[in-house]
């Protein structure tokens, strides 16, 4: 268990810096953290809540109502097959199956070698390309066990270049103090967003 690292507290207060209030920056804090230990840990929810000005229990509402935050350690690829409707209908429940079978785990397990956890998903928004899954949250379309096999295959070779769970994005996003738009606190707005043009101004 761990808090946020000199690095990762110095980017987080960047972020918080970005919102009006500082609670508003509490789902980015969290993908840094989930990024840092490849979940969310108790030491660094409470870190969180100090670096916000909430309570640890205000972040693990945040934490637990969205699937892509994992409280516990994960493998390396976390991969979700959509079990909805249009998938079902055209043999998700089938991979599923040869999922658990070649990875050797049940739904929820997670490989000896911590390489992969499976896990079934609710919809993925991708109805038409059914059935799909995720690896990390990266979209495969049309699967079909073979195509299963070869992805896992790729996987393990590393032919496949997938981040590893947690990692949102290989770039960070950094706004210059100048291209900021200079966030206040909702009670001290006086009119529009500076950006907005207003009926005057046209």
């Amino acid at each position: 268990m761990s808090r946020l690292n000199a690095g990762n507290e110095m980017l987080a207060r960047e972020i918080i810096a970005r919102y009006p209030l500082p609670k508003s920056a509490l789902i980015p804090l969290l993908h840094l953290a989930q990024e840092q230990d490849g979940h969310i840990t108790n030491d660094a929810m409470e870190h969180l809540a100090e670096l916000v000005g909430v309570t640890p229990a205000e972040v693990l509402g945040t934490c637990s109502f969205y699937e892509m935050f994992k409280l516990a350690p994960t493998g390396r690829y976390l991969v979700n097959i959509c079990g909805t409707m249009s998938c079902q209908l055209l043999g998700a429940d089938e991979l599923l199956h040869h999922a658990e079978h070649v990875l050797g785990v049940a739904v929820g397990g997670t490989t000896d070698d911590g390489r992969f956890t499976l896990e079934k998903a609710e919809c993925q928004a991708a109805c038409t390309e059914a059935p799909c899954l995720q690896v990390n949250y990266r979209h495969e379309y049309r699967v079909t066990p073979s195509d299963f096999d070869r992805l896992v295959a790729d996987l393990r070779s590393g032919a496949r270049d997938i981040p590893e769970h947690g990692t949102l994005s290989r770039v960070r996003q950094h706004i210059p103090a100048n291209r900021s738009v200079g966030a206040v606190p909702p009670q001290q707005v006086t009119g529009p967003p500076e950006w907005l043009p207003t009926e005057e101004a046209k």
